[in-house]
């Protein structure tokens, strides 16, 4: 993950740089914020994803301000915890795509510290779009069978060690293989599997509880939780909105 020091005035053109050289990655969201918050940097990737033509609409506003409710609320809960001292890495959750639609990314976040006294200063993140798994890869026709296994049986506890039995691999090897096809560890592919099929299920008319335990969750607190954390509303707000929208 890149390390950038919020300095005095001059490296402002070095935060400037940054921010212009990732204007040219379409799939990958970049930004900076202040001790509030606020924006102070931010990609063209994630301003055409919010429906802006201009930076200027998104710096010096909070995620709140510019997001949708359910994720500027999820993301400046995020910022909360990050700008307390708390990096987070890998955070598997559902982003803005540019039809205004959604989809998985990648989200990384890390607090920003001044050269002198090391104090936080603000926070700067990058979320990178899933890729499409690797079919050409030589390692893909072991993985499918794997990835079978987790598409069937999703619902029911899984054990890593038996998937990678099953690949005939070792825990670390199928890891290594796995990340190298899908681009997520087998846990995240899991949990992605999981939370699918709970935003599928709860457009219908079952408990909150019972759709958790259908989807493989331990228990309904578990399942809010990670639900919340993946897709920015608890599965009874997500309800909610997806019965307002009429979806």
């Amino acid at each position: 993950m890149i390390r950038f020091m919020i300095q005095p005035r001059p490296t402002q053109v070095d935060a400037d740089q940054l921010q212009c050289l990732l204007d040219m990655l379409p799939a990958t969201v970049f930004f900076i914020k202040d001790l509030h918050g606020r924006y102070t940097h931010a990609n063209m990737t994630l301003v055409r994803r919010l429906g802006l033509s201009r930076r200027e609409d998104v710096v010096g506003r909070t995620p709140i301000e510019v997001f949708p409710q359910r994720l500027g609320d999820a993301y400046a809960s995020q910022d909360r915890r990050v700008l307390a001292g708390h990096a987070i890495a890998s955070q598997l959750e559902v982003h803005l795509f540019p039809n205004r639609g959604s989809g998985w990314c990648l989200t990384h976040k890390t607090p920003l510290r001044d050269e002198q006294g090391g104090e936080i200063v603000g926070l700067m993140g990058v979320s990178h779009d899933l890729q499409q798994p690797d079919g050409r890869h030589p390692g893909f026709a072991r993985l499918r069978r794997v990835l079978d296994h987790m598409e069937a049986h999703y619902g029911e506890p899984v054990r890593m060690q038996a998937l990678a039995d099953l690949a005939g691999l070792s825990l670390s090897q199928l890891e290594r293989q796995f990340h190298r096809v899908f681009h997520l560890t087998p846990q995240q592919w899991l949990t992605r599997l999981r939370i699918e099929a709970a935003m599928a299920l709860l457009r219908g008319r079952d408990s909150i509880a019972s759709i958790g335990l259908s989807c493989g969750f331990s228990d309904q607190s578990a399942f809010s939780r990670q639900f919340k954390a993946s897709v920015g509303a608890t599965p009874r707000d997500y309800r909610r909105l997806v019965a307002a929208a009429g979806v």
